[in-house]
């Protein structure tokens, strides 16, 4: 049967080529293997969502607080899905699944990210997957997004209201472009079915394309070798091979990754759309995005309230350059990371990053920009904002900050690696001159 199926479909060769791949056996290259489990474990639960899900804005009367004959209590199709699932057996459970899998997957994917740039294995030729890297990065984010709009509660009724504000905001084409991407005018009847196809298949499909192609670059270009590697065998491939031993290691991996979802899932509890309730016009103040969109919302808490008239009738505002011209910046230099190193090519060993000063230093220092615009997005009132007499709001200190935080922790890393770099220096001359006094010392044998 074996041979059978080999001369029709060559299963020995993919035994060859992929299924003997030697995998690194270092608890920082899971990162990427959890990314991908957390990916299938979100594909799962949302099918089977789906299945009790229906994306309409149609009004239908809500079973679980019917009202009266004479005014029923008529809310959006897709809230009342919400609320049924919620009250399948294991529906509610099933969401929180959901939930924790997008933030962890996402987690897990901004961590190997930096380990891939912390150890430089963005390198020549690893620069294509780097950048593929950080789009299905961006596409994970957004499908993100788009899940939590689903349910159509007020909180998420409010918050596409401040996406497609944020959409319009684009000078010359952002009210058509607002009107493409939402299929009309906000609020409209086709905003949940549109952002349900995003959701389950364009994003996911976008998704899905970029992580395969991300791991067939990996199979093909080989993994960067931890630093043991080099003490045991130089230049050479060291690991356990895929189909024999790496495979039950996976297994093991994806289902401790299950039980501590289900852990998290079986205690903390999601997104409530019961306490929201139904799509009105009452506002909901201070929305906040979930941890890995913070620092857009922070973004926008630093740039003060203007409006730029440009040619051809064209409009800047401060929504436009806090949300989407601002927010580029980080993104941008994340793609340039490769064409600005300047150091030689990695082809097959991870770096420690000490070695690299002023890489380790840049990282630092992104990470903390990043981290004082998402405080400012989580409480913008922590940070106290200086009012001027005319009572429009200056956020002095924020804006001192967002920018005088990174670059202290840019020169206390240089600092504190070129001392590590002195102490051991000294140890291994102190080394040295040890051995070199004990060879001296020792007695002679001629």
């Amino acid at each position: 049967m074996n041979q059978w199926l080999d001369e029709r479909l060559h299963l020995s060769r993919l035994n060859d080529k992929f299924l003997r791949k030697a995998f690194p056996v270092h608890h920082s290259f899971f990162l990427g293997e959890i990314t991908l489990f957390a990916l299938v474990i979100l594909i799962l639960t949302g099918i089977l969502l789906a299945l009790s899900f229906e994306p309409s804005n149609t009004l239908v009367v809500n079973s679980f607080d019917p009202g009266t004959a004479a005014k029923p209590n008529m809310v959006p199709a897709a809230y009342h899905s919400a609320l049924k699932i919620n009250a399948m057996p294991f529906g509610d459970m099933l969401r929180r699944i959901h939930h924790w899998c997008a933030n962890i997957m996402v987690a897990a994917a901004i961590i190997h990210m930096m380990r891939i740039y912390f150890t430089g294995a963005f390198k020549k030729p690893r620069e294509i997957n780097w950048w593929i890297g950080i789009l299905a990065l961006i596409f994970s984010v957004l499908t993100a997004v788009t899940g939590y709009i689903l349910p159509y509660d007020n909180y998420a009724y409010n918050t596409v209201k401040v996406v497609y504000g944020i959409v319009a905001s684009v000078p010359w084409v952002g009210p058509w472009l607002a009107q493409a991407a939402f299929a009309g005018n906000f609020p409209g009847d086709g905003i949940i079915p549109r952002i349900y196809g995003y959701h389950i298949m364009l994003l996911p499909m976008i998704l899905l394309g970029t992580v395969g192609a991300h791991m067939l670059l990996m199979i093909k270009q080989k993994h960067t070798q931890p630093q043991y590697a080099k003490r045991i065998a130089y230049k050479k491939i060291v690991g356990v091979p895929l189909s024999t031993q790496q495979t039950p290691i996976m297994i093991l991996l994806a289902l401790l990754l299950a039980g501590i979802v289900m852990l998290f899932a079986a205690f903390i509890p999601v997104h409530p759309v019961e306490f929201f309730g139904p799509p009105s016009t009452v506002p909901i103040n201070n929305i906040k995005p979930d941890w890995y969109l913070l620092w857009v919302f922070g973004a926008l808490a630093i740039i003060p309230s203007l409006e730029i008239h440009l040619p051809a009738g064209g409009l800047l505002t401060s929504e436009f350059i806090g949300a989407m011209l601002f927010p580029a910046i980080p993104i941008g230099l994340m793609f340039l990371v490769p064409l600005l190193d300047r150091s030689k090519e990695n082809l097959y060993y991870a770096e420690n990053p000490t070695d690299h000063p002023k890489r380790l230093a840049w990282g630092v220092a992104f990470l903390a920009f990043m981290l004082v615009l998402s405080l400012a997005g989580y409480k913008p009132d922590l940070i106290s904002a200086h009012v001027l007499p005319d009572g429009t709001a200056a956020n002095t200190i924020l804006w001192i900050l967002v920018f005088v935080v990174p670059i202290v922790s840019y020169f206390l890393t240089l600092a504190i690696v070129r001392g590590i770099a002195a102490l051991r220096a000294a140890d291994e001359r102190e080394k040295a001159a040890h051995a070199l006094d004990h060879g001296q010392s020792s007695p002679s044998h001629d």
